[in-house]
């Protein structure tokens, strides 16, 4: 790529994760943790102070596309250069107090991702929290100081006296991870565009926001991380009432699907729903209903088991429910959009499907005219899925220090995927119009304040309870601080099926119901017997109003929470016994 001459390189790896990344730096050692704004003891030792992301980086280095080394820059106060290559690192007031924004210039070279890095230590014994690139997959946990460890987006950070936050606010138009070590912390801002670096030209890019949140002695840890997460979005998007109903992907998984098969679903939840008609239930047609395989588009090619997609909608509000619809609007069999096809890499989809591209204008029209007809035809909840997949070609759990495969890019390199991701859910969420919102697959850090809600971990099961337990129990305790801070949660559906048994099933089924987060049975009609049905309105009654937080108790002890507060009570659930 060109460069100006003159720019510094240090050749440690050009890049993070294939090589040892972490930048050495001296441990202060000592007594009390200091963050930003705070005052050291007076003691004849100085006190240790914590790495402090909201004053002046020590070291900050670029990366451009091609590997060939950090591109390291000399920093004149708050401003960093080398060559035409320039970053600012400036603090700011914001609504909440001090915050400091990333932004650069780069008019030739094809930035890739930044690192900044700041010294400090902190006190031994501290145990970090850090979040996921989209949804979780059952591996959210406390742990102690592990240097290689990424933690996208934000982590806390808990020093056994008070919970501190550190992160970036939701909307980045970069990828961000943070890193925690010995020797300090280091932020990661992806700026690739795809699998290579951005041509920004003459624009100057405000990558991200740096936010803090100083911890209280003694505070509540659940307390803490909410506070914090209202402190990286300061715009959310919650839905007027609790989300409720059914979806009915955990006992059909898309086979034998149709109007008629829907149309039982709403008469079930429609016996099942509260008599309180102000908050009606939601039932979900999940993947299946299209013509095409994997969830393709064009949305207007359904399959013959659903001939009048409007004509179903109507009759299920006819049943006191309120319709709702799965869709995949990245991916296509659609002829025309054959020159808006990503290039093949990872896992996409090949051949007659096309994964298309949201950085091409015609493309993106294409999918706001998708999600218009759905809306058209009187659908009030709309869940879109599979775009991180598709526009990444990996899951979540694929991602680490590459959130992709290298050497591809968008048709448009002028944008980082953060800003393509961006248009994506905003042309979503203005097509969808005044419907609701969940994102699946999505980057909630990305999605807060364009949905109303967000699937935040991988998928629960209607087979195996074990995936349930590690999918939906774990992410619930851990993403319970970003509910109705980012968006309502949705932690996955409560399956009735004759695979799971019904004392584990009906435990989950209660702890959601009273999380006040999204509830969603997939219940399957030949399975749900009069035992179960006096348990279901119960817990379609407490999901249909609104409820505290639930506290998960015991979330800094194990991956699967066992007690929990709920409404101000403590409950403990068995998530064994039974499996």
């Amino acid at each position: 790529m060109p460069t100006k001459s003159g720019t510094k390189r240090e050749t440690d790896g050009g890049g993070l994760g294939r090589r040892s990344f972490l930048l050495g730096a001296a441990v202060v050692v000592g007594g009390a943790p200091v963050l930003h704004g705070q005052q050291s003891s007076g003691s004849a030792t100085p006190a240790a102070s914590l790495p402090d992301p909201l004053r002046t980086p020590d070291q900050l280095h670029a990366f451009e596309e091609g590997g060939g080394g950090a591109i390291r820059l000399t920093r004149s106060g708050d401003q960093w250069q080398s060559g035409e290559v320039e970053v600012s690192t400036q603090l700011r007031q914001g609504k909440s107090g001090t915050e400091m924004v990333v932004s650069l210039s780069a008019t030739k070279t094809r930035l890739t991702r930044l690192r900044l890095r700041w010294h400090g230590a902190f006190p031994a014994g501290c145990r970090f929290l850090g979040d996921h690139w989209e949804r979780s997959y059952g591996d959210l946990e406390w742990r102690g100081l592990a240097g290689e460890r990424l933690m996208p987006w934000y982590f806390l950070a808990h020093d056994g006296r008070a919970m501190h936050g550190f992160g970036v606010k939701t909307g980045a138009a970069s990828i961000c991870c943070w890193q925690a070590d010995a020797g300090g912390m280091t932020l990661w801002l992806d700026v690739s565009n795809g699998g290579g670096g951005v041509e920004l030209g003459r624009r100057r890019l405000e990558a991200a926001t740096i936010v803090v949140r100083k911890g209280v002695a003694g505070e509540p840890p659940q307390v803490a991380a909410r506070a914090f997460c209202q402190l990286m979005c300061e715009a959310p998007r919650l839905p007027a009432k609790p989300i409720y109903g059914s979806n009915n992907w955990y006992y059909a998984y898309g086979r034998n699907v149709s109007a008629a098969a829907s149309l039982k679903d709403a008469a079930l939840m429609a016996e099942l729903m509260p008599p309180d008609p102000g908050n009606r239930p939601f039932v979900v047609m999940d993947m299946g209903w299209g013509a095409a395989r994997d969830g393709a588009g064009p949305v207007a090619q359904t399959n013959n088991g659903y001939p009048d997609m409007p004509g179903l909608a109507r009759q299920m509000k006819d049943l006191g429910v309120r319709p709702g619809i799965w869709t995949r609007p990245t991916l296509t069999t659609e002829k025309r959009a054959e020159s808006w096809r990503l290039p093949p890499t990872g896992g996409r989809p090949k051949g007659e499907l096309i994964t298309i591209d949201p950085s091409i204008p015609e493309a993106l029209a294409y999918i706001a005219e998708s999600i218009g007809t759905i809306r058209g035809w009187g659908y009030e909840l709309i869940k879109h899925d599979f775009s991180t997949f598709d526009l990444t070609g990996r899951w979540g759990f694929e991602m680490g220090p590459d959130l992709t495969d290298r050497n591809w890019h968008f048709q448009n390199r002028g944008k980082t995927t953060a800003e393509i991701i961006l248009d994506l859910y905003r042309t979503i969420r203005q097509s969808a119009g005044d419907a609701v919102l969940i994102g699946c697959n999505t980057i909630g850090h990305l999605a807060a304040g364009l949905v109303e809600a967000q699937r935040i971990g991988d998928d629960t099961s209607g087979r195996e309870w074990s995936r349930t337990r590690k999918m939906g129990v774990n992410t619930l305790a851990f993403r319970m601080p970003q509910h109705n801070t980012f968006f309502a949660a949705d932690a996955d559906c409560v399956p009735i099926t004759r695979e799971i048994p019904w004392n584990l099933t009906r435990q989950w089924l209660d702890l959601v119901a009273r999380s006040g987060t999204a509830l969603f049975i997939s219940a399957d009609p030949a399975v749900v017997a009069a035992e179960h049905k006096p348990a279901l309105k119960a817990a379609l009654a407490e999901a249909a109003r609104a409820h505290a937080p639930a506290v998960p108790l015991d979330w800094m002890d194990t991956t699967v929470p066992q007690r929990w507060r709920l409404d101000g009570k403590t409950v403990r659930y068995d998530w064994y016994e039974g499996d």
